[in-house]
């Protein structure tokens, strides 16, 4: 069996991992890195009721606890933020 040759792109790996593609063959483990989080710090916030209920309702669509998608959509900002600052 011929192997397949490392993803061209991060659109190309995706693709195929999602069509169940092996993709131990796609990855160049030498070049990998591990990111360490670092030191957790809980963040309490304030907010209304109905947000809490429509972030819920987002939650349980896709199936993930309301914490999750929190942090995810946190990250996601800081990413945009950090991009924005770095074009303007």
């Amino acid at each position: 069996m011929k192997k397949k040759g490392l993803a061209k792109s991060a659109g190309e790996f995706d693709r195929r991992f999602d069509a169940g593609e092996d993709i131990h063959d796609l990855i160049d483990i030498m070049k990998a890195k591990i990111i360490q989080p670092g030191k957790k710090v809980r963040l309490t916030i304030d907010v209304a009721e109905s947000l809490v209920n429509e972030l819920d309702e987002i939650r349980q669509g896709i199936g993930v606890d309301r914490g999750a998608l929190i942090k995810v959509w946190l990250h996601e900002r800081v990413l945009q933020e950090r991009a924005a600052k770095k074009a303007g």
